[in-house]
């Protein structure tokens, strides 16, 4: 793989016109920028982080902070071992514990600059609910107005997600991290920049035969769009936190989706965050993709995914290629059942999803329909009738998988 196939360099000017033409920005900032390895506060650190968002408010951004760290402070301040946290109850009792020493910290290092905070702890629900994700965004745009900082964590307390998504249940967490949150949140607010701080610079590739993380490595300074090769550099999780690489990617996918530009870079430089809006070439930046409707925003990226269907090499051209709607004639099998207006995967004869959409019908009535039984059932419709309208489907990309 040439550099030339995923990557490239911007003009400067350019550069700082992406940047410094921002307005609101959400800045996740990651377990391993927030504590060290054995889960104690980055001190230092969150005073250079908080300096310099109070110093990008005064020049007129809004700012959103996402903030992990949670569970490892509640861990380090309990005195158990990291293996103890493996325990979803455990975690929860952690998160419970840290998530008042983390929020403690920010009031005082933003008091410093006379910035206000408000706490906001999400869950899932409150982005796969439209109403929901409606009221969160009020609350957000009100506090942003009333110039406070929101800062934001998932509910790790009461979120049970882990087991409501386990294996076999049929369904797929929407943020399994922060950086998916915090990629949610700034597509939910349509902020012009999305900041993910790490322990590294960026994205990088190798530059010899060993992985990145191992051996000699570079810089990817701008990524043009992120394609399957682009997610191939990725290396496993971090060890201090959830995600990785892998889901930083992701989560530069939904925020440039969203019109927004993203950038991932290292939260240990001192001013890192004045550089990069200020222009200075540092971190990886992803350049905005085409901008998709809220709507379908939503249902590719925040939606609850209740049921799945797998359709005809026909129907998937005609959805595919040819921008169409979903008729229950397409439809071959029904894998998960679901209601009308749930948010169902659409995959082909080989088990791949390549879309999503809003059903307008049951999948009762569906399986009715595509076993032939029409005809005689009160409840069913025709096989030619819509099961989801063009307006309501989102082709993925080929890389998705199910």
């Amino acid at each position: 793989m040439h550099s030339n196939d995923f990557q490239g360099r911007i003009p400067n000017g350019d550069r700082v016109r992406l940047l410094s033409g921002a307005r609101r920005i959400v800045v996740k900032v990651g377990t391993n920028v927030v504590a060290g390895a054995d889960g104690t506060l980055g001190i230092a650190r969150l005073e250079s982080i908080t300096g310099s968002l109070a110093r990008l408010r005064e020049k007129g951004l809004q700012i959103v902070l996402v903030s992990s760290g949670a569970v490892g402070l509640g861990r380090s301040r309990l005195g158990l071992h990291h293996a103890r946290t493996h325990d979803l109850v455990t975690r929860q009792a952690c998160a419970a514990v840290g998530q008042a020493l983390l929020m403690h910290e920010y009031e005082k290092f933003f008091s410093h600059h006379e910035v206000k905070i408000a706490q906001v702890l999400l869950t899932e629900d409150d982005f796969m609910d439209r109403r929901r994700s409606s009221n969160l965004r009020h609350t957000m745009e009100k506090l942003l107005k009333l110039g406070v900082v929101p800062v934001v964590n998932e509910n790790d307390t009461v979120s049970t997600a882990e087991l409501e998504y386990a294996p076999g249940t049929g369904r797929a967490r929407i943020f399994s991290d922060n950086d998916r949150l915090a990629a949610l949140v700034a597509s939910r607010l349509d902020a012009n920049a999305l900041v993910l701080l790490t322990n590294v610079e960026g994205l990088l590739r190798s530059s010899g035969s060993l992985p990145a993380a191992d051996g000699d490595s570079t810089l990817v300074p701008v990524v043009r769009e992120i394609t399957p090769e682009v997610k191939a550099l990725a290396a496993g999780p971090s060890a201090g936190g959830r995600g990785g690489m892998l889901t930083k990617l992701q989560a530069a996918e939904i925020a440039t989706h969203a019109g927004a530009i993203a950038v991932i870079a290292d939260g240990a430089q001192p001013g890192i965050l004045e550089r990069i809006f200020q222009g200075d070439p540092v971190g990886t930046l992803f350049l905005p993709a085409a901008r998709m409707a809220g709507k379908r925003r939503w249902i590719a990226y925040a939606a609850d995914v209740r049921g799945r269907v797998v359709v005809n090499p026909g129907a998937r051209a005609a959805i595919v290629e040819g921008k169409a709607s979903l008729l229950w004639s397409g439809v071959v099998e029904v894998q998960r059942r679901f209601r009308a207006m749930d948010v169902i995967s659409i995959a082909d004869s080989e088990g791949r999803e390549f879309a999503r959409g809003i059903a307008n019908h049951a999948s009762d009535q569906a399986q009715v329909a595509t076993v032939g039984k029409a005809r005689s059932d009160k409840t069913a419709v025709a096989k030619s009738a819509v099961l989801v309208t063009r307006d309501n489907i989102v082709v993925l990309k080929h890389d998705d998988k199910s």
